[in-house]
């Protein structure tokens, strides 16, 4: 068989290198020389090969797959990939411990993370949660806190049982959750030997704009399994990476790992007369009463090619909605829903979204633009919205959310131009200005605004008239309009003098 010819090796900027061996020196013993740029180069991107490591969550592996609907939930969202029966989504999960730092093994006791991204027609949805349903606290203030009382005590160094314990005893709603850590689910066997869980409330809703509030469980189609105490310990003493080596190993040979997605459902109706805030994140929605409703399988096939650049780069935030699912009013919830997608910014940089495993597969079209290792091309249209040139991105109402009624609160998107006199304060500035300064103020308006379309000198004409019909002529004869005209294609009614 002949052989497979190597690919060439260059420098970053794709020259071809001829000796990757040897240092360029003035003469064999030295010294170095600055013009040795490939050396360069690798010197100093070894230096910053390194990234911050999330400060939750920190070790994880990854992998590819596919969600399949096996069930019709479109009485409940019209979110595009669960639409019909059959249709296929491509995912990526990131499962993780939480407590530990990257070089943590992966037999602790710890909660495990479970991170679902869909690449969805629509965009992203991300699913954010753990192996667990519940959670150790319930209000975000508390949150940093727990985080710090779990990680190393600030003089040893060292992590502290009693540090964990002091918040645990102080903070009784984390009762739920401690009772799940140090039972035998504490430590799961592996990755694939677990349940998933959104842990949140969230909403769904359909095209009809009814709302029901939504809890995801991912249950592990390879069965539940455990570790003890001693079995873990024996693990971790042989091999820090088991969860790592399990699932890469079990992909590669064609085992895939697969779970079926349920939710539970419950109407805005029954959410406000339950017997407890069903957005509490510390307790659960009975089954009896909100069972399971299958919605489809998750089943991971591919393993990444680079672990850095897509499982130590990979992003995930509650934030990732689609239309026809949404937040609740879990407190924990909405504070994540700004924590998660500043994390990332702050470890990844601002466009950390157009990195190739964060990169949404639909069309992206926005008006965020630079900063750090921006990839967007061919987005020729201005950076600013309201606008009115032709191609640029716009709004679509058929996406709006529905809104929330919470007793007498109701949680929408309001008007915020309905109802306010934009017109009444600027004409009485107007009308105060004495000849000259309504002249002055007439020719520096038109000396900058003559310079703009003349759809939008028109469309601003009209505003002036609305203040005041004299400061609408005085403008329009500065520009070169026949004020007469002018009032008649905009409809201006100019028979009473403001």
């Amino acid at each position: 068989m002949e052989a497979r010819k190597a690919p060439r090796l260059t420098t970053a900027d794709g020259r071809p290198i001829g000796d990757n061996q040897n240092a360029l020196t003035a003469g064999p013993r030295g010294p170095l020389l600055i013009q040795d740029v490939q050396l360069l180069e690798q010197i100093q991107h070894f230096n910053r090969e390194r990234i911050p490591e999330r400060v939750v969550h920190a070790k994880g592996s990854g992998a590819y797959g596919t969600f399949t609907v096996t069930n019709d939930v479109t009485r409940y969202t019209k979110a595009a990939f669960l639409s019909e029966v059959g249709k296929q989504t491509e995912v990526f999960v990131r499962f993780s411990t939480v407590a530990g730092e990257r070089g943590a093994a992966d037999a602790e006791r710890d909660v495990r993370g479970f991170a679902v991204k869909f690449y969805t027609e629509e965009g992203n949805f991300d699913l954010v949660g753990n192996n667990t349903p519940v959670f150790f606290v319930r209000d975000p203030y508390k949150f940093q806190m727990f985080i710090h009382s779990q990680k190393r005590h600030p003089k040893t160094n060292l992590r502290d049982p009693d540090m964990q314990w002091d918040f645990w005893s102080l903070c009784p709603e984390s009762l739920h959750q401690v009772t799940i850590l140090f039972s035998d689910r504490g430590i799961p066997a592996s990755y694939r030997h677990m349940n998933g869980y959104g842990s949140h409330t969230y909403s769904m809703y359909n095209d009809r704009g009814e709302l029901f509030w939504v809890k995801f469980h991912f249950k592990t189609q390879q069965g539940i399994k455990c570790l003890t105490d001693e079995e873990a310990a024996r693990l971790i003493g042989e091999d820090r990476e088991t969860h790592q080596r399990d699932l890469y190993e079990a992909i590669e040979r064609g085992d895939y790992p697969r779970w079926t997605l349920y939710i539970q459902v419950m109407t805005p109706e029954q959410a406000e007369n339950f017997r407890w805030n069903p957005f509490d994140l510390t307790k659960v929605w009975p089954h009896a009463e909100f069972p399971l409703i299958e919605v489809g399988v998750l089943e991971l096939n591919r393993n990444p090619e680079n672990y850095f650049a897509e499982v130590e780069q990979a992003a995930f935030k509650p934030s990732a909605f689609v239309p026809g699912i949404g937040p609740s009013p879990d407190k924990m919830l909405q504070a994540r829903l700004m924590s998660y997608a500043d994390a990332h910014r702050y470890r990844l940089g601002v466009n950390y979204q157009q990195l190739k495993v964060n990169r949404p597969r639909c069309p992206v079209h926005h008006y965020q633009r630079d900063g750090f290792m921006a990839q967007i091309e061919g987005s020729g249209h201005p950076n600013y919205f309201p606008n009115s040139i032709p191609g640029s991105p716009q709004d679509d109402p058929i996406y709006k959310e529905p809104a929330w009624h919470l007793g007498e609160v109701i949680v929408d998107r309001y008007d915020s131009r309905k109802d306010h006199d934009d017109y009444t304060q600027a004409g009485n500035l107007y009308r105060l200005f004495d000849e000259g300064q309504k002249d002055r103020l007439a020719r520096a308006i038109a000396a900058s605004l003559g310079q703009a379309r003349l759809e939008v000198q028109k469309r601003q004409l009209g505003h002036f008239y609305r203040a005041d019909v004299d400061y609408g002529r005085r403008v329009a004869r500065a520009l070169g309009f026949d004020p007469a005209a002018i009032e008649a294609e905009l409809g201006i009614d100019a028979s009473v003098a403001g």
